[in-house]
């Protein structure tokens, strides 16, 4: 892309928070288990299968969270986490609230970090 604006950056961190989510969770290897396998019938087996399953991302997805999140280095902490806790869907309140500020002067903080990162990105 030749310019960057706010909403194309806005787009892309939005991208890299829902790849982020759909990468499998992390896991400490190592731990057994000593218990002995229960014997289950098949209607209890069908019960038990409560889990979520997740469509992995693609690894041209994967490429992109990861060139997004070398973007966040550009902006301090405070900005990172406003810009993120946005992009993840939280309400401006809740963000204000998390920052002890007004929710006008945390959107213009965001709209300024999105800026910032634009400046950089046509810079290049």
């Amino acid at each position: 892309m030749a310019d960057w604006t706010i909403v194309e950056v806005q787009a892309r961190i939005v991208e890299a928070v829902e790849t982020a989510h759909r990468l499998p969770p992390a896991r400490v290897q190592g731990y057994v288990n000593v218990w002995e396998a229960l014997l289950r019938s098949a209607p209890e087996r069908l019960a038990a299968e409560v889990g979520e399953y997740h469509i992995p991302p693609t690894p041209d997805a994967i490429d992109r969270m990861l060139e997004t999140t070398r973007w966040m280095q550009w902006l301090d902490q405070d900005l990172r986490r406003i810009v993120w806790m946005r992009a993840d869907r939280y309400a401006w309140p809740e963000i204000a609230k998390r920052f002890g500020c007004a929710v006008r002067t945390v959107q213009r903080r965001r709209n300024i970090a999105l800026s910032i990162v634009a400046e950089h990105l046509n810079s290049e």
